[in-house]
């Protein structure tokens, strides 16, 4: 489904995906959650990870990294939040499609709340590249 605002800024979006991560506590999970997550990802996509251990942006600053990457030619950005454990160390550490490790604070949040975050910022940020008022500083 794609929103008016976001398909005039030349932006496709958002979708939702949820992947059911394993409950067990494994070893092997956060590789298991790191598999499912990035099948969910479309081709070509870029990945920003949420993580509390990602660096805080304000509003602007994701804006402004949305609007690079749809410049720059990106086919779509997709925005994972990890399990409880964290990513695995195969998409924290060079991923080649993992464009940012954003966090929304040190606190820890689940993930029904990371959502609606997620959701008011991606709406922020529309709003800042369209040059609406309701985004004030």
């Amino acid at each position: 489904m794609a929103i008016p605002l976001a398909r005039n800024l030349g932006i496709d979006g958002p979708r939702l995906s949820i992947s059911e991560t394993p409950k067990s506590a494994s070893s092997d999970r956060q590789q298991r959650e790191a598999s499912l997550l990035q099948a969910t990802v479309p081709s070509g996509h870029g990945i920003i990870l949420l993580d509390e251990r990602g660096k805080n942006m304000t509003s602007r600053a994701l804006s402004l990294l949305i609007m690079k990457y749809r410049d720059e030619g990106g086919p779509g950005l997709s925005f994972l939040i990890g399990g409880a454990d964290g990513f695995d160390q195969s998409l924290r550490q060079g991923h080649p499609q993992v464009v940012q490790t954003l966090s929304f604070g040190a606190a820890t949040w689940p993930h029904l709340l990371c959502r609606v975050m997620l959701a008011e910022q991606l709406y922020r940020a529309m709003t800042i590249l369209a040059g609406h008022p309701y985004h004030r500083e």
